[in-house]
């Protein structure tokens, strides 16, 4: 298993996690040329090599024609859509914008469409997010983990005025994630490091059991006391490949005897559309007789804040039990089969005795089948086929 480990010892932006991730051996050129076809007014992204208190980092920088524009979500979704970015690339970019989207919305006290982007709307910000997108699709890890993360102390000046350090937009995107104590004056994490993440990061603590393969710095703007760099480290996991791995993933239940079923089945539609593991209902049978279902949700610990809400929002629970688990996951990858009627993604996962299965996705299977006017099933056995013929020679 292919790893990433985030060493935010100070803190985390957009421009330093791009910068990282050039470092770490990702190619400048594809990532400027998913730039250049946003559209966005002379954009350049331009690497220095710098030294922050004696060592050497990669700092980040992008270089554009002065502009004023303060853009809305759906502006930058268009930008994103009508770009020569691949499917993942701009589905990641849309995830961590609509991360930004909901954080400045909720301290704002207005709706995500209403949502009025200033510090993060502008060109350097958009190429800083949509570059990170495309490189950590490039990197192609399968797994994810961050250290704690310092935020620093003090003001900052935003486009709302003074604010106390993390700015509003920071301290909402961090919510579930753990972060490091830090006396430093100064902003460390911004909310584009924030919502970067709240969006990627699968696993918090310490730097897993790997073989390391490469090492980005990527350096801030600023100059410290200490150096002002985010480390990037990547392997390959180190653990036994015959056996499952782990990680850690929070579960959220309660019991609902009062909901309709269609608001039940809307609140479950909302879980996964917000990015649920697994969503589950299961009828029983409560207190006097009344039938019931039991609501589980499992998400990654970063997200559990904000399926929170969506369950007190859309139910009449009035409590939800919360417990952080571990998981035993087996070692998988996404591969692309080709049909008779064209590409078929799946997941391909590695059992405990070294053999491998494959299982269709669901989705790319029915757009093939609907596409081309055949059965769900003769799709499904067909990607099956394309596997086993290509990939268990």
């Amino acid at each position: 298993m292919r790893i990433a480990y985030l060493d935010c010892a100070s803190g985390i932006s957009g421009d330093m996690m791009l910068g990282a991730l050039v470092d770490a051996g990702i190619d400048l050129i594809r990532v400027q040329a998913g730039i250049d076809s946003l559209g966005l007014p002379s954009c350049r992204l331009v690497v220095d090599e710098v030294k922050k208190c004696g060592f050497r980092a990669l700092q980040l920088r992008v270089d554009h024609e002065p502009e004023h524009a303060h853009r809305h979500l759906h502006h930058i979704d268009d930008m994103i859509e009508s770009s020569s970015l691949s499917d993942s690339q701009r589905a990641l970019a849309r995830k961590i914008f609509m991360r930004l989207a909901e954080a400045e919305a909720k301290v704002h006290g207005t709706t995500i469409q209403k949502v009025h982007f200033h510090e993060v709307g502008a060109v350097d910000s958009i190429a800083d997010i949509v570059g990170s997108a495309i490189a950590w699709d490039l990197l192609g890890v399968d797994r994810i983990v961050c250290s704690p993360i310092p935020t620093g102390t003090g003001f900052v000046e935003i486009a709302h005025g003074r604010c106390a350090i993390p700015a509003p937009a920071t301290g909402e995107l961090l919510r579930g994630i753990p972060l490091a104590v830090s006396s430093v004056e100064g902003e460390l994490t911004t909310p584009t490091g924030a919502a970067i993440v709240a969006s990627l990061v699968d696993e918090f603590g310490s730097l897993p059991a790997m073989a390391v393969q490469s090492i980005g710095y990527g350096a801030g703007q600023k100059d410290f006391q200490h150096p002002n760099l985010l480390r990037l480290i990547v392997g390959e996991s180190t653990e036994d490949k015959s056996s499952y791995s782990t990680d850690k993933i929070t579960l959220l239940e309660t019991n609902l005897d009062d909901t309709t079923g269609e608001a039940v089945g809307h609140c479950a539609d909302l879980l996964w559309q917000a990015g649920a593991l697994d969503v589950t209902l299961i009828p029983n049978q409560m207190k006097k007789g009344r039938p019931g279902i039991l609501l589980q949700v499992q998400c990654r610990q970063s997200e559990a804040e904000k399926l929170a809400e969506i369950i007190f929002r859309e139910t009449t629970t009035l409590g939800l039990r919360r417990s952080n688990i571990e998981r035993l996951v087996l070692p998988r990858e996404v591969v692309r089969v080709l049909t008779t009627w064209g590409e078929v993604a799946g997941i391909v996962a590695q059992l405990p005795d070294g053999s491998r299965r494959f299982s269709p996705e669901y989705g790319s299977c029915c757009q093939i089948a609907d596409k081309n006017k055949v059965a769900l099933a003769t799709v499904d056995t067909a990607a099956r086929q394309a596997f086993a013929a290509t990939h268990n020679k």
